[in-house]
């Protein structure tokens, strides 16, 4: 009986399963514990809570990561707006760059307070669960989660590019401020794009990790974290490429430079900056923690068992 309902389980369900992350929680039935009390410290609460989150987001579907990438992309375009729009009507004087960067918060805020997918999220959250049961199945939901996201995140942003040159929304001071914010990352070479996107990636992760203990005071780690972003001309994959687009789209450089030199070593530099330091760091930095607490769990439980049979042994 029970063979003949697996074979008969909806689509949906099947689905389901296939894009499910192998955890040694699934294998037991379990859920992930991320109760501070019952773990060896804060930092491997945070670990947890964040590593629960992104199991979640690795068995979404494929379609709702798309659209909510999207979605995000074109949110992130609010920093390009503000941003401009700060440049183009604030007087020229030193102050103007550290105001203007406030705008850079603004595509953030919005995307992360909707809960959207942004890629360089994903290069922290996501990971997690690979570095805690790196099999082939979970990496292969990570490239498809990335995959998904990147291309929603590059369809929103081009839509956002477009809006702002073609629809009748800005003036020409403020087109003006566009072209010449977005010029200022061409005058990077490909190394420096590459080098400033693992720092950007770095300071993204950090504040995904700082998510869990914030609380009420979120926003204001967004707007910090990302500021540093802004203040540094640090280069972000997504917010870059609706800066760069618009400059192709405006006809400023051909198509092929938003591939090399901005897309490709950003990318690359917000993957290693957000993954192979900050996530692997931070998993590092609990793992011999959870790993002992693992130990000292089973020896308990098989003390347990010994005095169990102990004790049956002495009623016989």
């Amino acid at each position: 009986m029970n063979q003949h309902t697996d074979k008969k389980r909806p689509q949906g369900k099947q689905d389901q399963d296939e894009h499910d992350v192998d955890s040694q929680e699934s294998d037991r039935g379990t859920d992930i514990e991320v109760d501070e009390e019952k773990l060896p410290s804060r930092a491997a609460a945070v670990h947890e809570q964040i590593r629960m989150e992104g199991e979640k987001e690795l068995e979404r579907d494929g379609m709702a990561l798309l659209w909510s990438a999207i979605a995000a992309g074109l949110s992130i375009g609010a920093s390009l707006m503000a941003k401009g729009i700060l440049h183009a009507h604030l007087p020229d004087t030193p102050a103007r760059f550290f105001i203007e960067n406030l705008g850079y918060t603004f595509g953030f805020i919005i995307v992360i307070m909707a809960r959207q997918q942004l890629f360089t999220e994903n290069t922290v959250t996501a990971v997690l669960p690979i570095m805690h049961k790196p099999t082939l199945k979970n990496f292969g939901l990570l490239f498809r989660l990335w995959g998904w996201v990147l291309l929603g995140n590059v369809i929103g942003a081009a839509c956002a590019a477009l809006a702002f040159l073609y629809m009748p929304i800005f003036d020409e001071s403020v087109r003006h401020a566009f072209v010449s914010i977005s010029e200022k990352i061409m005058e990077n070479t490909p190394t420096e794009m590459f080098a400033n996107g693992i720092i950007s990636g770095w300071l993204i992760a950090t504040m995904v990790w700082m998510f869990p203990s914030a609380g009420a005071a979120k926003l204001w780690v967004i707007v910090l974290m990302t500021y540093l972003v802004g203040i540094g001309d640090l280069t972000h994959i997504v917010v870059g490429s609706v800066e760069i687009l618009y400059l192709v789209f405006a006809g400023v450089i051909p198509w092929q430079e938003f591939i090399y030199p901005f897309a490709l070593p950003t990318l690359a530099g917000n993957i290693i900056g957000g993954t192979f330091i900050f996530a692997l760091i931070s998993h590092a930095q609990i793992r011999n923690d959870m790993s002992n607490e693992a130990k000292a769990r089973l020896e308990a439980e098989q003390k347990k068992a010994r005095k169990a049979e102990e004790k049956e042994q002495e009623s016989r």
